[in-house]
């Protein structure tokens, strides 16, 4: 196997594509399954925004997905889902019906409204050109696709909030099997390393997030954040597997956000398996909520200063 390269692409299968709009600083990012993925899904947090959830309870009849997709823009975004829809149609990728491919796209947003411009989100145009965008070679973080507009550190709103993004990392375990993980960070919270258990990213000052929780009236915290990503395995694991390895994805976010799951967040986690090889379902979720947290770490540690927010990767070169 190939050395990897911290990235979801690292597993057999899996395709990322990043579109977005520097200027509104909003995009959308669209993980691709064109063989199809055996998926699950846990939400957390207290204010999501998904679509095509439902379908991926372990009793309902689609057994596979063919695509991701993570989208700012807040509700507004899942409008992005209609143009993955269009581009796997068109490829003949989807659930065969007697009249038609039904391409099944799982989404969820984060709310990014308030960085850029709001009258400008991601669209249907802009779903279908993370999947022209899309490669088994990507490996972009920082300030790109639905990192694009996020932030963390939150709770005295954005003078005090810094720039995140969207991470990525993965890891091999057994014989040729490779977890993986994408997470986009925008969180109310602050981010840190849970190797060290050092402050990485959030609110600027020397109080932070869970100190001033204790002295402020949580009333005061914005209420638009959200954290949503996804982990993905090559193996051959069912559905109510791929919805435990959600649930122990989550894990890896509460290890690297404080707080985390409020009811101000709508944090989401998808689980997708490709198939291929075979695995313990127990190890793969230890190890999926590894992955995830070093992406929310690497998300921040890659996103330059952007929208007013410093980045703990400096200023873009081109500034």
């Amino acid at each position: 196997m190939k050395k990897l390269r911290n990235s979801i692409t690292d597993v057999p299968g899996i395709e990322v594509g990043h579109a977005q709009n520097k200027r509104a600083l909003t995009g959308c990012t669209v993980i691709l399954c064109r063989k199809g993925a055996v998926t699950g899904v846990d939400v957390r947090g207290g204010a999501p925004g998904t679509r095509e959830t439902d379908l991926l309870s372990p009793g309902n009849l689609v057994q596979q997905v063919h695509a991701v997709l993570l989208s700012g823009g807040s509700a507004f975004g899942l409008d992005a889902a209609s143009g993955v829809m269009r581009y796997l149609e068109e490829n003949q990728i989807g659930f065969q019906t007697r009249e038609a491919f039904v391409p099944i796209v799982p989404s969820a947003i984060l709310y990014d409204l308030d960085l850029g411009d709001s009258k400008i989100r991601p669209d249907a145009k802009m779903g279908y050109q993370a999947c022209l965008n899309a490669s088994r070679d990507e490996t972009t973080e920082g300030v790109a696709g639905a990192g694009t507009g996020a932030s963390v550190g939150k709770m005295l709103g954005k003078s005090q909030a810094m720039k995140s993004g969207i991470g990525g990392a993965s890891v091999q375990i057994g014989k040729g099997v490779v977890v993986g993980a994408l997470a986009a960070v925008n969180a109310l919270g602050d981010v840190y390393d849970p190797m060290t258990g050092e402050f990485a990213a959030g609110i600027r000052g020397e109080k932070k997030t869970m100190e001033l929780m204790r002295l402020l009236s949580f009333n005061r915290a914005p209420k638009q954040n959200t954290v949503i990503g996804v982990v993905a395995v090559n193996a051959d694991l069912t559905k109510a597997d791929m919805t435990r390895i959600a649930q122990m994805a989550h894990d890896g976010m509460a290890r690297a956000i404080r707080p985390v799951h409020t009811q101000y967040d709508g944090d989401t986690i998808f689980a997708l398996a490709t198939g291929g090889k075979k695995a313990d379902l127990s190890v793969v979720g230890a190890f999926a909520a590894n992955v995830f947290a070093e992406a929310i770490v690497r998300a921040v540690r890659a996103s330059v200063s952007t929208g007013g927010l410093p980045g703990l990767a400096g200023n873009e070169k081109n500034q």
